[in-house]
């Protein structure tokens, strides 16, 4: 439960409540959007992007000179797990027509396209299959399938919302294959949430015109996983999940076609050598680097695996300039700091109020524009509230939901949400929750076509670890189509090329070649990538350990 000297601001919502429930009944905003200057203004003062040290230009490799978050930057600037010379790559382990690198929603949605149009698939998954942030989406997936709505609709708000710095050909597949997507998820076994009439529920998000949410009450990523998951348990004779065993490197052929990669089995601690004629990455994002020290939604093992493998290898990298912060992300109860608030919460009508009771910003604002807003009416107004160890967060009238809605809909509607936070004595139809921006999603990425193909013949990508389909900012709902549509997009045009291509010699000198260039740049460190698994040891032990670790497992 709440400490008792938060009462009084408590307090203050709840006289407040009934007048913005008696506004929010009409249709007059309840609180204006902000103007496209005001916009630009609120996210260069206080989104975390625009602070001076929050980025630097990358020494080495294929984006040299380009400017990276700073974090990104340093992971990439690192060691390999491995020496080169101590593989025979002439006699692979293993063999197969694709290899998926990670085991979330993409990796399982281009595995199952492979299997129907005939290829063989592998996935290395770092974890169980199904550990991903695809897991973890709670408020929905966008896709214009209402009479209300159009795929060009949904093409003008996503380029809005990512600041029009999105590839528009990526954004057209995207929202053009959102319809087939919905029919062929619920063709799976997918439960969507449905009216009485057997129309699908749509609902608003942020920075979105029409209602075009889909759900499954806000167990939607957990659905879609389930749903996919079970379907590819269903093919193992043409899908071989390996779980608990990451790829760490890529492997190319003498020509620099990608053919597969170097497993390593984290119970064993054995290395597998893979040849696969095509590789796709989908391992997701990095938010377990806690970029400028932010709590996160993502799950243990979204370290930025596939960036590292990929850029070694060559692959070009697009918009790793630019971070998302979700708005809601908890700040109290604190054992569950950062964790994610849907903003499906906000688009049933929840409101951010600071201490006073007041709304200070338009709760559908777009992520970056809503999440700077509320650092703002923190960190330079000071109407933020203190948690018990000195963190900041606003309140998010969740009651006032029950008031639109009627009594019990939070629990039906919401009912994860509701659960996580009763276990600490917080009853969301009657408090609101505390809450503050939590790194969510990782706006950059490997740079791919609408084919999801790189500049690495063979090697493509799918899900969050792509970049430039939500451009600098990315809206609820779309990473979620993202992974459906790009991941069988890349299953379908991965096994296309399997069945034509010709593999040369294999060859891992590319790793040889980036040591090379870390010390041509004069860069010393100890850092060893892919991270696989964060460390939340204090400082002084964890560098110990990382010396550790690169004298005694560096082979």
């Amino acid at each position: 439960m709440y400490p008792e000297y938060m009462r009084p601001s408590l307090k203050k919502v709840a006289q407040t409540r009934k007048q913005r429930f008696e506004l929010a009944k009409t249709d007059k905003p309840v609180f204006p959007p902000m103007s496209a200057e005001e916009r630009e203004e609120v996210l260069s003062k206080f989104h975390p992007d625009y602070k001076p040290d929050s980025k630097r230009k990358i020494k080495i490799g294929v984006n040299k000179g380009n400017i990276f978050t700073t974090e990104v930057a340093e992971m990439l600037e690192s060691r390999s797990r491995i020496k080169p010379d101590i593989f025979d790559l002439s006699k692979p382990d293993l063999e197969t027509d694709i290899l998926i690198i990670g085991g979330g929603g993409a990796g399982c949605a281009a595995a199952l396209i492979a299997a129907e149009k005939g290829s063989k698939s592998i996935i290395s998954t770092k974890l169980r299959l199904g550990d991903a942030n695809s897991m973890m989406s709670q408020g929905g997936m966008q896709a214009a399938v209402s009479a209300l709505d159009s795929p060009t609709l949904h093409f003008l708000d996503a380029m809005g919302g990512g600041h029009f710095d999105n590839k528009p050909e990526l954004v057209r597949a995207l929202t053009e294959n959102g319809p087939d997507v919905v029919k062929w998820l619920e063709e799976l076994g997918m439960v969507w949430d449905k009216n009485e009439d057997g129309s699908l529920v749509v609902r608003h998000g942020g920075g979105t015109s029409r209602k075009r949410m889909h759900s499954s009450r806000d167990y939607t990523g957990a659905i879609i996983m389930r749903t996919l998951m079970d379907e590819v348990r269903n093919h193992p004779e043409k899908i071989d999940v390996q779980e608990f065993m990451p790829t760490i490197e890529l492997i190319l052929d003498k020509s620099g076609k990608c053919a597969g990669g170097i497993l390593y089995n984290l119970e064993t601690e054995e290395y597998f050598v893979v040849k696969a004629k095509a590789t796709i990455i989908t391992t997701g994002g990095y938010g377990r680097l806690h970029i400028r020290g932010f709590d996160t939604t993502n799950h243990y093992g979204a370290t930025g695996d596939g960036l590292v493998i990929a850029y070694r290898a060559g692959a070009k990298l697009l918009y790793m300039d630019s971070v998302q912060y979700h708005p809601t992300g908890a700040a109290f109860p604190e054992q569950i700091g950062g964790f994610l608030i849907t903003e499906a919460i906000r688009g049933a009508g929840g409101q951010p109020l600071n201490k006073f009771g007041e709304l200070f910003v338009f709760p559908r604002e777009p992520r970056d524009v809503e999440s700077s807003a509320f650092i703002r009416e923190c960190e330079e107004r000071g109407n933020g509230i203190e948690t018990p160890s000195g963190r900041l967060g606003v309140w998010l009238d969740s009651p006032l939901i029950e008031m639109l809605h009627g009594e019990g809909y939070l629990d039906k509607q919401f009912p994860a949400m509701h659960r996580q936070f009763i276990r600490y004595g917080i009853d969301i139809a009657t408090e609101p929750m505390l809450v503050f921006p939590s790194l969510h999603y990782q706006n950059g990425g490997i740079e791919i076509n609408a084919k999801c193909e790189t500049n690495i013949p063979g090697l493509y990508v799918a899900g969050e670890a792509t970049g430039g389909v939500h451009g600098r900012n990315r809206l609820m709902g779309n990473s979620v189509l993202d992974y459906n549509v790009y991941g069988r997009l890349s299953g379908k045009y991965a096994t296309n090329y399997a069945k034509s291509v010709k593999l040369g010699a294999l060859s891992l000198q590319h790793i040889q070649t980036y040591e090379d260039e870390l010390k041509k740049a004069n860069i010393k460190t100890k850092l060893i990538t892919p991270i696989l698994l964060p460390s939340y040891t204090p400082e002084d032990v964890r560098k110990r350990q990382l010396t550790a670790q690169y004298e005694g497992t560096l082979r």
